[in-house]
């Protein structure tokens, strides 16, 4: 027997608006990228999770606030906002850089589209960060840059070496047959040069040793630097420690690690020395699903050395892992480059930011090591 078709409210039960707007909130919230939305006065209507991380800010203290309080340099975005508003299009702007309060600075693609009636808030913003993109690329233009430059250094030091090892050779023979011993302190300063220059050479070809991994507690890594660095300083520099005792132990090799925060430690207090309250800050963490290369994460720990020195010229930021590039005139530029070679064959990376004030140098390394 055929019946009359149901009705549709038979099959669906219709939601109140709290409910749907608490499901549209709660879409937001799990979304990547970030999403805000003003009011005709700029004052913020909305701000899901992800721009809370972005912009490093709570809903509680944003909400009801003009959206350019969040930024130190807010005229360009309050200028487009009012510009979009006006004409009703929407806009675009690639890798806008943003000034947080908190002192960081995120790099975004960001959108701007203007409401179109009365239901929708009067202008949508979307954020879209790049500086884990810029980070990822970065690395691997460094990575392949010193690749090269290793290469060259490679055969460079093996063109240098066989002709030094002549000389030197020479200059024992010569010394044998000298008539007058007293002629000997000439082939003495050959060799001495000879052999110093050989060393030198060595050295760019950076760390021989390989890898011998244990089961470490970074913390007392870090705390073995922190008694040298102390002995080889002045009284008045201050050390802070803020480690994360939840850590786990990391597997590594400590004393090749510990060279590499020594030389980073050493590098800040070289950079401290005209600083009047001079100051180290060393700080573990761990982040989960972290790039480094081209290989995602599930885990890293990070150990941050921080100094308020006078911070890196602009001019070094970009060779500052070179062989040979150093900010100091007695300086041999070979400190950093080790530091990273080692890192590297821990499959990780290092990371730095610096401006006057304060220099902070990242050592990123995984949880799961297969050295």
């Amino acid at each position: 027997m055929l019946g009359f078709p149901r009705k549709e409210t038979d099959y669906y039960e219709i939601q109140p608006a709290a409910d749907i707007n608490a499901m549209k909130d709660a879409i937001l919230n799990t979304l990547n990228i970030g999403i805000l939305t003003v009011d005709h006065q700029l004052q913020l209507t909305f701000i899901n999770a992800s721009a809370e991380s972005l912009l490093d800010v709570s809903s509680t203290r944003a909400l009801g606030h003009p959206i350019c309080e969040l930024l130190q340099n807010p005229t360009e975005l309050e200028a487009v906002l009012y510009d979009s508003m006006q004409s009703g299009q929407p806009y675009t702007r690639r890798r806008a850089e943003l000034q947080l309060h908190s002192g960081h600075n995120v790099t975004v693609d960001y959108t701007i589209t203007p409401g179109n009636d009365e239901e929708w808030p009067a202008m949508l913003i979307e954020l879209y960060p790049l500086d884990r993109y810029l980070r990822i690329d970065r690395d691997e233009a460094i990575r392949g840059h010193h690749e090269a430059t290793r290469q060259m250094i490679r055969g460079l030091a093996h063109e240098i070496k066989n002709p030094l090892g002549g000389i030197r050779g020479s200059a024992q023979l010569l010394a044998r047959v000298l008539p007058d011993p007293s002629l000997q302190e000439y082939t003495d300063i050959i060799i001495t040069e000879t052999d110093r220059l050989t060393s030198l050479v060595d050295r760019l070809l950076g760390p021989k040793t390989v890898p011998k991994p244990v089961v470490a507690n970074i913390h007392e890594l870090l705390e073995r630097v922190r008694i040298l660095i102390e002995l080889e300083s002045s009284p008045p520099l201050k050390i802070i420690r803020d480690y994360d005792p939840s850590i786990p132990e990391v597997v590594l090799d400590p004393a090749l690690m510990i060279q590499v925060f020594l030389n980073i430690a050493r590098n800040a207090l070289q950079c401290l020395e005209e600083v009047r309250q001079p100051s180290l800050r060393f700080t573990s963490r761990t982040e989960r699903q972290y790039t480094i290369g081209t290989r995602l994460h599930r885990i890293v720990v990070r150990v941050d050395i921080v100094d308020n020195g006078p911070g890196i010229p602009l001019e070094l930021k970009d060779q500052l892992f070179f062989p040979m590039i150093s900010g100091r005139a007695d300086g041999t530029g070979l400190g950093l480059s080790f530091a990273q070679s080692i890192v590297h064959q821990h499959r990780g990376s290092i990371e730095f930011e610096s401006e006057p004030g304060r220099t902070k140098f990242s050592i990123i390394l995984p949880m799961e090591q297969d050295l």
